[in-house]
């Protein structure tokens, strides 16, 4: 978030020294250029490069991903305050899964252990254990019953009863259950 503050202000700067250029050359040529010719510049130097980061935060997070890690659902949103997404709504967030890190459960190869990802502009990200039955189909949260041991996923799956339904066209199911690895 530095960085950003940083390149903000250096554009900022850049676009306010392009009005001094303009101004000194209409100097040149005769004329007085307006005295609020600076100040606007730096303004659109400073809302072209946020607007321009808003915009590509979604496509740099998803280039980082490692290999394996596939978006699953994104979410874009359109707010007053930034009328111009109302003309190109903005992705703001984005749930990403790791089906290459998942685990199988050896007596049921249809029980998956996945990490999800949930990625948020300006947030750290979060990692969501799930457990993911492609039999059923359906997912629910893998909870660690304390910080030292795990439960098998067996173990899991006996005592969860808050599944929540997958569709068969979740992207979801589709990245886990049919991604034959």
């Amino acid at each position: 978030m530095l960085f950003e503050f940083i390149a903000t202000i250096a554009a900022a700067f850049g676009m306010a020294g392009l009005a001094l250029v303009i101004t000194h050359l209409t100097k040149l040529a005769g004329k007085r250029a307006p005295r609020w010719l600076v100040p606007l510049f730096a303004a659109i130097g400073i809302f072209g490069f946020q607007i321009h980061q808003e915009y590509n935060w979604y496509p740099q997070q998803v280039a980082d991903l490692p290999e394996g890690v596939n978006v699953v659902k994104t979410a874009q949103s359109s707010t007053w305050f930034r009328p111009w997404s109302y003309v190109k709504p903005q992705t703001f967030r984005f749930i990403a899964v790791d089906s290459v890190g998942a685990r199988t459960q050896i007596d049921n190869p249809n029980i998956h252990l996945v990490n999800l990802y949930l990625f948020e502009r300006r947030l750290s990200v979060q990692q969501i254990p799930q457990v993911i039955d492609c039999a059923a189909p359906a997912r629910a949260d893998y909870v660690l019953q304390d910080k030292e041991s795990e439960l098998n996923i067996e173990e899991h799956v006996k005592q969860t009863t808050k599944w929540r339904e997958l569709e068969k066209e979740d992207p979801l199911y589709i990245n886990v259950c049919t991604d034959q690895r």
